[in-house]
């Protein structure tokens, strides 16, 4: 009995620990990464989260509508995407077109309730801000259609993410994409100045 007891004991334990490690995990993450954030900034070059990362931040997208501030990592490949947004075209936000893809459950959930007309904002490492503003949104099927980088207008930033939100095939053909064009620079003296408080949180 007292070895069932045990074995009962161990087994909860060990399920419980397993069930708090991912979330605990991904809290540490998101403070790596911030700081690696501040330290890209600082020095002005890349800065790896922890030494086995193979990407590293790049921007940081705000979207003051849904409340999110994401440090925007390289690429779009499976770990840079399972820690935040990936960067998939782009000058590390500073100049041309910049497409960013993200999960659809996770970081760019909050992509659904964008509508024609808001505000996004994505910081480069050197402090500055572009704003952009939506222009469409709309559903593509990747089987039909491909984005075409080379045809973008250098002001334009395009945020995707899979279709539907709530769907259960995570691999699925659809695609949101969120079009947005840029209205202007803020540098980073004008920043305090000029951008809500929320917007530059955690800069």
């Amino acid at each position: 009995m007292n070895r069932l007891i045990l074995l009962l004991a161990t087994t909860f334990a060990t399920v419980l620990a397993a069930g708090l490690w991912i979330p605990l995990k991904a809290i540490a993450a998101q403070e790596l990464l911030e700081l690696a954030w501040a330290e890209s900034q600082a020095r002005q070059q890349e800065t790896r989260p922890w030494p086995w990362a193979d990407t590293w931040p790049v921007a940081r997208l705000t979207m003051p509508e849904t409340g999110q501030s994401l440090i925007v990592l390289d690429g779009a490949h499976g770990e840079s995407l399972a820690f935040g947004p990936g960067q998939v075209l782009g000058n590390e936000g500073r100049t041309g077109p910049v497409v960013i893809a993200g999960h659809r459950d996770t970081h760019f959930r909050g992509l659904q309730h964008l509508e024609t007309g808001s505000r996004v904002r994505l910081q480069s490492r050197d402090g500055d801000w572009r704003i952009f503003r939506v222009e469409r949104i709309r559903v593509v099927d990747s089987r039909h259609e491909q984005i075409n980088t080379s045809q973008l207008p250098q002001d334009s930033l395009l945020l995707v993410t899979c279709y539907p939100f709530n769907g259960l095939d995570g691999n699925g053909p659809l695609r949101y994409v969120v079009e947005a064009t840029a209205e202007s620079l803020v540098t980073a003296d004008e920043v305090n100045n000029t951008l809500p408080v929320e917007t530059v949180a955690g800069t």
